[in-house]
């Protein structure tokens, strides 16, 4: 099994950035691991995902070019960096991981991934 961390959530103004950390520990291999957000009142939503031991990035179509995430296989890290921030932004945000493959243009449902961490808030206001 999959176990996740995640960290790095906090308050920013409009137009800040902010880096989400996500510790990842057990099986990794072949795995899409991926960020998801869901704010009150609203559907979760795919934010970034990648497929370990690629380069090869998915990104929701409301964050591409502001939203960037990797990974760092030493330190079993993955990392979304969080620039030109909106008040639509504000969310909890969740790293996910799935033995599924995923790609720069498909990431698997939401109920398709197995193993959650607990969430870290994101609020963008001024």
């Amino acid at each position: 099994q999959v176990h996740l961390v995640e960290s790095g959530g906090g308050s920013v103004q409009p137009g800040g950035s902010l880096t989400l950390s996500c510790a990842v520990s057990g099986a990794t291999y072949k795995i899409c691991m991926g960020w998801f957000r869901q704010a009150p009142g609203k559907e979760r939503e795919g934010v970034a995902g990648l497929y370990t031991g690629r380069d090869s990035r998915y990104y929701g179509d409301s964050v591409k070019g502001r939203f960037t995430i990797s990974q760092d296989n030493a330190k079993k890290t993955l990392y979304l960096q969080m620039n030109n921030l909106k008040p639509e932004d504000t969310a909890m945000y969740y790293c996910a991981a799935a033995y599924r493959y995923c790609s720069s243009a498909y990431l698997p449902a939401s109920a398709e991934f197995n193993y959650w961490g607990q969430g870290t808030h994101v609020t963008v206001s001024s």
